[in-house]
């Protein structure tokens, strides 16, 4: 995937994870325009395409949501297009109150960059997202990216609904890119070690703590977000 993009010319570094077409989408934090938290996990279900952009104070992030939210028109009930940028959530509030923007849901992540990290889009130099498209599958199956390599270009739109109407038309694709079936017990969660166990382990691996008999926890310190 890509992890350097140039702006004018002039190149600039991504952070985060390289998530990559095939693999699970990581969860995410977000806040809305009215300042409510707002995670990926509440659009199960449904299809997603998120949209990631610098600013909406540029002409290009601006007709990039405004772009989308035409094209939403139609596209089928079962997608739903999220907007993402480090934009305050009162100007995106207001950029979409401006704009009739209805199709789009905008949302920040200037308070904790849980998306930009997750998904390897934060620009390192300027503690802005990238411009970049993903779709996500019902299963949160990463299923296209397209990560624009010129920020002050805009993303190809018919690629990105192209890909759309693939993922739309085979829906069953799971991580990794294999057809197999749902490993439900590990969504459910990963119970707690046995004791004995939890103890054998304290006990060999250096700097980790033994809570309640049953955790391990260790406290991890970063000199800045980046380098966490």
């Amino acid at each position: 995937m890509r992890r350097t993009i140039t702006f004018k010319g002039n190149p600039l570094t991504l952070v985060g994870r390289a998530v990559k077409e095939g693999d699970g989408a990581p969860d995410f934090r977000v806040l809305s325009g009215d300042l409510k938290e707002v995670r990926l996990s509440q659009f199960k279900d449904k299809v997603k395409i998120i949209t990631s952009f610098p600013s909406l104070d540029t002409p290009v992030c601006d007709m990039q949501v405004k772009e989308f939210n035409k094209r939403a028109i139609s596209l089928s009930e079962g997608v739903v297009i999220l907007g993402i940028s480090n934009d305050l959530p009162f100007a995106q509030k207001r950029f979409c109150e401006d704009n009739d923007i209805r199709n789009v849901v905008v949302l920040s992540d200037y308070r904790y960059s849980s998306f930009g990290i997750n998904y390897g889009m934060l620009i390192k130099e300027l503690k802005l997202l990238a411009r970049a498209v993903c779709i996500l599958d019902r299963d949160n199956i990463v299923r296209y990216i397209q990560i624009v390599g010129e920020l002050a270009a805009p993303p190809d739109y018919d690629r990105a609904v192209e890909n759309l109407r693939e993922v739309i038309a085979k829906p069953a694709l799971h991580a990794g890119g294999a057809q197999t079936a749902r490993c439900v017990p590990c969504e459910g969660g990963i119970p707690a070690l046995p004791r004995d166990v939890a103890e054998r382990m304290a006990a060999r691996i250096k700097g980790w703590e033994l809570v309640e008999g049953v955790k391990l926890k260790k406290e991890f310190t970063f000199k800045d977000f980046v380098e966490a």
